[in-house]
């Protein structure tokens, strides 16, 4: 394995870290103990931002809703027709069991909604269109009962594309709040903004580094960074689409890992030619540039097993593979995002419109989670249930020798009293080591 290029020093990359984290603590601080008025001012200073309520009204909604042409409305619906059509399919496969597991003792569990959500979805650069529909419907087809979404007002108003995807995503609740303000009023609660259980959603290092502080507090989709891009190719395709796919990725902030993995050094010379190409082209070059500057890697691998290998240990959210054998990648990669298989597929696909849901784990959490997916909006319980005397007794006296074996009295009465009024069984409480003894 060869670098030919090579990204910022990760010493770097810990220090710009820990200067977001004792900002966001700060903050966090100072909304929980100054409710509204502390998120007015935060919304003053970094959104310039002060309506009379953050929370939109049906009539602001069905304002921004009407400024919008036919065509934006109808390919609004129809991405998000998408993602709701696979996050159903992916709900119909999972099933509440119950199982009668020996005579008498049924245990079973249920998937049950977490009952309320708070969405982000961000403005910053790019108001993120698509954001509501992998959050807000998703969470809709999961059963959430309470779905409050916060975005940023985008050069001084709301953004009408991202309100209309929010509203018809089933959102119960829109305020116009962005960054730090507004993860911490959803998860820590104000006067006006009552908290919920759980936050989703993309952000910057600030959005993501308080989602990891309020962890907690609340749950949480995952550990979000920024947006991550890698290619593994050959020469089986050529230097503008793989250049393409890097420069796609990078354009979202100016700290976007974009890395190429290939076997073939003369694609992976031509891509980095090909990238300085589009750089000057590109009309987001002023942010990919940076990002492809500090955050850019070209991995040079003797073979596939070995692009393999890199691939898994670098664990990408967007995996785009464009080789001979893209199923065999399918088939042996185990860390990643999503996967993006063949030349005709694309990461944009899956962040805006194929119907996959594009919030995905980044900084190596693939390695232990999956994205964002209706399942994560479930909370899965499980119940146990006897029913006949014998089956009381049969359980029981496992349950109160095991117990006893680690010193548990009061557990093992908790059987014991079972054994005594089903069974008929004369154990005197606090007779538990007798009784194990004995051989009951």
């Amino acid at each position: 394995m060869q670098y030919l290029k090579r990204g910022k020093p990760n010493s770097e990359k810990s220090r710009d870290a820990a200067d977001v984290s004792e900002i966001v603590a700060a903050t966090l601080e100072r909304i929980e103990s100054g409710g509204d008025d502390a998120v007015r001012e935060l919304s003053v200073k970094f959104d310039n931002w002060s309506p009379p309520s953050f929370r939109l009204s049906e009539t602001e909604i069905e304002y921004l809703i009407g400024k919008l042409t036919g065509q934006e409305l109808h390919d609004i619906r129809y991405a998000q027709e998408q993602i709701r059509n696979f996050a159903r399919i992916q709900r119909d496969s999972m099933h509440d069991v119950e199982v009668e597991t020996m005579p008498g003792v049924i245990l079973g569990h249920r998937n049950i909604p977490v009952q309320s959500v708070g969405c982000y979805i961000p403005g910053g650069k790019f108001p993120l269109v698509a954001a509501a529909h992998m959050s807000v419907s998703t969470a809709d087809v999961a059963g959430v009962p309470r779905i409050a979404a916060a975005t940023p007002p985008v050069k001084g108003e709301p953004n009408a594309a991202v309100i209309a995807a929010i509203h018809f995503g089933g959102a119960h609740e829109i305020y116009m709040l962005g960054g730090i303000q507004a993860v911490g009023a959803l998860a820590l609660g104000t006067e006006s903004i009552p908290p919920v259980d759980m936050l989703v959603g993309p952000g910057n290092a600030f959005v993501a580094e308080a989602k990891r502080q309020l962890f907690g507090r609340v749950g949480i989709d995952l550990f979000a960074g920024p947006t991550e891009t890698m290619v593994i190719a050959d020469d089986t395709v050529d230097a503008e689409l793989c250049a393409t796919d890097l420069l796609g990725q990078a354009e979202h902030g100016f700290d976007s890992p974009a890395v190429l993995v290939t076997n073939s050094r003369a694609l992976a010379e031509a891509t980095m030619l090909e990238v300085e190409r589009l750089l000057k082209i590109l009309p987001t070059a002023k942010t990919a540039s940076v990002s492809w500057r500090d955050y850019g890697e070209v991995i040079l691998c003797g073979d596939y097993g070995e692009m393999l290998s890199v691939a898994n240990e670098i664990a990408s959210e967007h995996v785009q593979v464009m080789t001979d054998r893209d199923d065999w990648f399918l088939e042996h990669m185990v860390n990643y995002g999503a996967l993006f298989l063949g030349p005709r597929t694309n990461v944009s696909n899956g962040d805006k419109v194929i119907g996959t849901n594009h919030t995905l784990p980044t900084k190596r959490a693939g390695r232990y989670t999956g994205g964002l997916w209706v399942g994560k909006f479930l909370k899965t319980h499980s119940y146990q249930k006897i029913l006949t005397d014998e089956a009381a007794v049969f359980v029981g006296e496992y349950c109160s020798r095991l117990c006893v074996l680690e010193g548990f009295a009061g557990h093992a009465e908790q059987a014991n009293i079972r054994l005594r009024r089903y069974g008929g069984l004369n154990i005197p409480y606090g007779g538990a080591a007798a009784y194990r003894e004995s051989g009951g």
